[in-house]
């Protein structure tokens, strides 16, 4: 029999761990109760904010074993470094399994892992332990995402039929963590770190209500990946000097700009198509995300910085960098967009509002380990068109142990 209430241990403490926290002020019958990171001061301050914020106590943890042995812990939140996830899922699996923890689910942070072959070892870690799985792909739950699909399919879809192109971009201006600009931790570039939200995203749209993303098959991608912008060599400094010794783009680059496109078969037979993009080169207010949905007769659009408010600062405002306005914001001065709840906007309170639900109903989330695994073969195919130069086709060959070629040992 589940608990009434879920109490949640953070694997994780950095800028998405926060996010997640926050975003779980609108979630009900939630609590934090602990958090492990390597690092401590991380980890003090993230139970600190966890406290500040209501959702505690949360217990700070010395080691992974004793987050998810822990007697007050039922499901764990990985959003840790993608380099570290496959290592975090076999111990939990062996507390699990030994019966030295109770927890009952898990759920992952985009991307599910950096290969196939990783992505498949999560899920098969996952359900050896009988834990429910959920796969953390924030984008899908976006309130305009929610609001748009459920409009077209009950209003325009019976009349005008279903969907049949999907197109999703997200930009920004790079990362904060060194981690992510290093291609053998992170599993590659922009394409890993945000092609995945644009390639589920637009599977959501295209997938009926209560399907399941499976039921769309994919048949072929084909995609590019660029180095346009951190490459220079005065922007390949600033990374050097910013993110430490260990990012080097002179010689280990990363793409920070890809674009791919990929063909599906629907149920119904019909090719249906997600234009997928993403960048690290953007320079614009923030974070960008750009969604749209084209059918027979219709068609929905969404962008993340027509948020209906905005503010205007002088040149005589003077005021430190931040990001108080909107995500990877890029200015103080000027004409700008406010996000004034972004964690709602980006879909992180109906995400989390739903695993949680989910996992004390014991039933499966509508994102789960088996879809975070479709999403990184569909990343490995265009990983590996964008390599060869050429389409990839599903069925897939070869690729399980695929590693992107910026994410090779150097």
């Amino acid at each position: 029999m589940h608990p009434r209430q879920l109490r949640i241990g953070f694997i994780g403490s950095g800028f998405i761990a926060r996010f997640h926290l926050r975003s779980l002020i609108g979630v009900r019958n939630a609590v934090v109760t602990g958090v492990y990171s390597p690092s401590d001061a991380r980890r003090q301050s993230f139970a600190v904010q966890a406290q500040e914020l209501g959702l505690g106590p949360c217990t700070p943890r010395e080691s992974l074993r004793a987050l998810v042995c822990a007697a007050d812990v039922d499901a764990l939140w990985i959003v840790a470094p993608n380099h570290e996830r496959i290592a975090i899922m076999k111990e939990i699996h062996r507390y699990v399994t030994s019966g030295e923890s109770h927890v009952f689910a898990v759920a992952c942070e985009k991307p599910l892992a950096r290969t196939i072959a990783e992505a498949r070892e999560m899920l098969r870690l996952s359900t050896a332990a009988g834990l429910n799985h959920g796969y953390l792909e924030n984008q899908v739950f976006s309130s305009g995402v929610q609001a748009g699909k459920e409009i077209i399919w009950r209003r325009a879809v019976p009349s005008g039929g279903r969907p049949y192109i999907a197109r999703a971009s997200e930009e920004h201006g790079g990362p904060h963590e060194p981690w992510f600009w290093q291609g053998e931790k992170q599993g590659g570039g922009a394409l890993s770190d945000m092609m995945c939200h644009s390639v589920e995203v637009g599977r959501y749209l295209l997938t009926a209500p209560n399907e399941p993303r499976a039921s769309l098959r994919p048949v072929s991608v084909t995609a590019t990946v660029a180095n346009l912008k951190w490459t220079r060599p005065r922007y390949a400094d600033w990374l050097r000097t910013n993110m430490g010794t260990q990012v080097d783009y002179r010689r280990r680059p990363s793409e920070d700009f890809a674009r791919g496109l990929v063909r599906f078969e629907d149920p119904e037979g019909q090719e249906v198509i997600v234009e997928a993009a993403a960048s690290w080169a953007y320079v614009g207010a923030g974070l960008r995300i750009q969604l749209e949905l084209l059918g027979p007769e219709y068609s929905m659009d969404f962008n993340t910085l027509q948020s209906g408010l905005n503010v205007f600062l002088s040149r005589n405002i003077e005021g430190g960098q931040g990001e108080d306005l909107v995500e990877k914001q890029n200015a103080e001065q000027g004409q700008m967009p406010v996000l004034p709840d972004e964690a709602t906007i980006y879909g992180y309170t109906l995400e989390n509002r739903h695993m949680v639900e989910s996992f004390l109903l014991g039933r499966p989330p509508i994102e789960t380990f088996e879809d975070g695994l479709g999403v990184v073969e569909l990343l490995m195919a265009m990983y590996r068109s964008a390599e060869i130069g050429a389409v990839v086709h599903f069925p897939l060959e070869g690729l399980e142990d695929y590693v992107p070629l910026v994410a090779r040992p150097a």
